[in-house]
């Protein structure tokens, strides 16, 4: 038996041995089909020497160790990190999965219980059963194509036809065997407020694991990973990417072996899980994603933007522009009446927003964190007219309203919690650890989530609510719960997440006009589960414009912009203290889905004359923006300087972003390199409208004034948050190819003497965004 599994630019081919094993061929750049497959399996004469074992006793030549498995287990020379272990009736743990046939089926089988891709139209999934009659265990592997994503889902169901229980200890999604080593493993790991930090290790023999243990996909380590060529780039090199349609616990581990193999696997963590099949029953694990790219990781990042906005994201707001908000969280943080916050709404307002937030601390006695989670009802000290009051003044300013939710967790200064302390999750006799002075629900006992659905329900149907944004702002800890007897504790993280998937099923079908926002303390879970309930997560608490740049870029490897929400702070930074210019906090923040958090009423009149015309830009080449091809470029030599782009699927429009770290006296040329433009068109290149405070000119001003001011005083400080300082107008352009190829020679930046209307203004942590438009070509060109 022989599978071929194709996409446009791929193939997985998969064969079953003579010994009924399931093996892969070769997963790649595409192949054509054909009747004879042998050129690209492995070739056994004679067993390997030393204590290798032979699997199979009329193939001694034959060795699982060095096979190129589709389903590797325990306890038949197979020494590699398995898919899959078992504890059988009599207490042993060998294993030996053969095909038992396979078919094609139309659609993609529904899960039971856990998000999965949905399936598009023409999609077909590939059903491969394997059994082991001694065992009486039977698993089903599925594998669905995205064609013209390039993406291949890949999925197990473990099923027990024993008479007795078995206890799966560990029941991961995916396993490929690829026949090369001396891979380079990019991961993407932080901590709150560093999220998704691109981290690059070459793999050696062993392994590596890059995994969450805390209850949630995690900041430390995310989902999602890459296994690329030692040389691969932007632009070339065999790039292949993994994740998972998981929110909890998860593991991906890499092995490099002595035959030169790598094993890769994805799915569920196996530490600390055990799960008990009953006879008859079956185990679903979640949804693993795998994609290849042979041009490098730019392309790979694209194939799966586009599998996550079709194929993830759902329901109404899958494909609608994203409402420009508003969030008073750093502004005023608890610390707020609906008297502030309607000021901080009409200055909004004016300034073109569409939606206001309303952050933590409307509800119960929510004056702090140590109080009042779970007591879901209006604070009428705070909002004396309610959510539906507050509403209406939302709306006749023109916004939309929107509120904070944190349904999963509970304070013991609570009235929740006065009436149900044993709906907290804690170990009997222990006093459980805190997390932001907060524990956690135990959504594994079925009245707990009625609760939250019906108090969620309460809260949304209260008011015209068209945004919430649903939080999680601790890890697990003290793992217990008393709806399982004590030999099935481990699992428990496991049925957290299907009580949870159950509540966020529940709501979003009953709520289908909210837009939801994933948040977890910022980033600490964001992954491919949450969005399909959710079509935006919270990158991250950090709102630095600077540490956005390595934050967003890194979430870019594997989710698209329309998922990540970016908000333009004050300065200095709360996160950092940094000071940054306005228009480099919303030229990073334009590459996501943008907001504004801190309190309006305190802007200066520069300042709102600023974010006026960031919006009204915005919202002209959102689309774009928000949904459109996304290019990392690079720019060579000091500063720190980078750039993006993100392209229509036209390729009509395009807008870049050039940001420099570190203004360097003497350097004044820079190249923009471009991509993602149609070649055959013409294009004009133009700078957005941009200002600087005079301020930044220090000293230098009295140079350029006709009367001579203090860079440091008080003149200077009033006339900096009046007067817009405009920055050149840049304006140029070009045909896509030379644009594409050679890229953009800009206009002379600032280097440290002489200054006119001509130069460009960076300085240090500076930007310039850059629109670029289709245009006809002049007569000359067009002969």
């Amino acid at each position: 038996m022989t599978l071929h599994i194709d996409t446009r630019n791929t193939s997985l081919i998969l064969e079953a041995t003579p010994g009924k094993r399931l093996t892969l061929l070769h997963y790649g750049a595409r192949l054509r089909p054909r009747a004879d497959y042998s050129a690209l399996a492995d070739k056994h004469s004679v067993l390997p020497g030393g204590c290798s074992i032979a699997a199979d006793r009329d193939n001694d030549a034959y060795v699982l160790d060095g096979a190129r498995l589709m389903f590797g287990t325990l306890g038949r020379g197979d020494f590699r990190e398995p898919i899959a272990e078992f504890i059988l009736p009599d207490g042993s743990s060998t294993t030996d999965f053969l095909v038992e046939g396979a078919e094609l089926v139309e659609g993609k089988p529904q899960m039971r219980g856990l998000p999965s891709a949905v399936a598009g139209e023409g999609v077909r999934t590939h059903v491969v059963t394997l059994s082991d009659q001694i065992a009486k265990l039977r698993v089903k592997l599925f594998f669905t194509a995205y064609h013209d994503c390039d993406v291949i889902a890949q999925r197990v169901e473990y099923i027990n036809e024993n008479g007795s229980p078995v206890v799966l200890r560990r029941a991961m999604s995916a396993q490929l065997d690829l026949p090369a080593a001396g891979y380079t493993l990019t991961a993407f790991t932080g901590s709150w407020a560093a999220e998704r930090t691109k981290t690059v290790r070459t793999l050696c023999r062993g392994v590596f694991v890059n995994d969450s243990k805390q209850g949630a996909s995690s900041a430390r380590a995310n989902p999602f990973v890459m296994l690329s060529e030692p040389d691969a780039t932007e632009e070339s090199g065999k790039v292949y990417g993994f994740n998972l349609v998981y929110s909890g616990n998860h593991a991906e581990i890499f092995e490099e072996t002595f035959f030169s193999h790598t094993r890769c696997l994805v799915g569920v963590n196996p530490s600390g899980f055990a799960w008990t099949l009953g006879p008859g029953e079956s185990f679903e694990a979640p949804e693993a994603i795998l994609s290849f790219s042979a041009e490098g990781f730019g392309a790979l990042s694209r194939n799966l933007h586009r599998f996550i906005r079709l194929f993830i994201v759902r329901g109404a707001w899958r494909d609608r522009e994203r409402p420009v908000l508003v969030n008073n969280w750093e502004g005023t943080t608890f610390d707020f009446d609906e008297k502030k916050l309607l000021a901080i709404a009409k200055a909004g307002a004016e300034a073109g927003a569409e939606l206001f937030v309303m952050d933590d601390g409307w509800f119960g006695a929510r004056d702090d964190d140590h109080r009042a989670l779970g007591d879901w009802f209006v604070n009428t000290k705070k909002l004396p007219h309610g959510l539906d009051g507050l509403q209406k003044k939302l709306a006749a300013m023109g916004l939309l309203f929107g509120v904070w939710v944190e349904p999963e967790m509970v304070n013991e200064q609570s009235e929740l919690y006065r009436m149900h302390p044993d709906w907290a999750v804690r170990v009997p006799g222990r006093e459980p650890a805190l997390g932001r002075n907060q524990l956690l629900l135990d959504l594994t006992r079925r009245e707990v989530r009625n609760y939250i659905v019906n108090s969620m329900t309460r809260v949304f149907s209260s008011a015209d609510i068209a945004y919430v944004k649903w939080d999680y702002n601790r890890d697990f800890s003290d793992a217990y719960t008393p709806s399982l007897p004590p030999e099935r504790q481990g699992e428990y993280a496991h049925r957290y997440m299907l009580g949870l998937y159950e509540i966020l099923e529940t709501l979003v079908a009953r709520f289908p006009q909210i837009l939801f926002e994933s948040c977890a303390s910022g980033g600490n879970r964001f992954d491919l589960g949450m969005l399909c309930y959710m079509p935006q997560v919270w990158t991250s608490d950090n709102t630095d414009a600077f540490c956005r740049l390595d934050i967003q870029e890194g979430t870019s490897y594997g989710y698209p912009l329309s998922t990540m929400g970016a908000h333009v702070a004050s300065s200095p930074s709360q996160a950092t203290l940094r000071r940054t210019q306005i228009e480099t906090r919303f030229n990073v923040a334009a590459f996501g889905l943008l907001g504004y958090e801190m309190d309006l009423t305190e802007m200066t009149s520069f300042e709102r004359k600023c974010m006026k015309a960031q919006i009204e830009w915005y919202k002209a080449h959102r689309r774009t923006l928000q949904f459109g091809d996304f290019y990392r470029l690079r720019l060579p030599g000091a500063g720190g300087r980078r750039a993006w782009l993100c392209a229509s699927q036209d390729r009509r429009e395009a807008v870049a972003m050039f940001f420099q770290q570190t203004a360097m006296p003497g350097h004044t040329r820079d190249i923009l390199p471009l991509r993602g433009l149609d070649d055959a068109l013409e294009y004009e290149v133009t700078g957005r409208r941009q200002y600087i405070a005079v301020s930044a000119f220090g000293g230098l001003v009295r140079h350029a004034l006709p009367v001579k001011i203090n860079g440091d005083g008080a003149a200077m400080a009033v006339l900096s948050s009046h007067y817009l300082f405009p920055m050149v107008e840049e304006r140029y352009r070009a045909g896509g190819d030379l644009l594409n190829r050679a890229g953009l020679n800009l206009v002379q930046q600032f280097g440290g003497t002489g200054y006119n209307e001509e130069i460009r203004i960076v300085g240090d942590y500076g930007s310039r965004t850059y629109l670029i438009r289709a245009v006809e070509p002049s007569a000359g060109e067009q002969e």
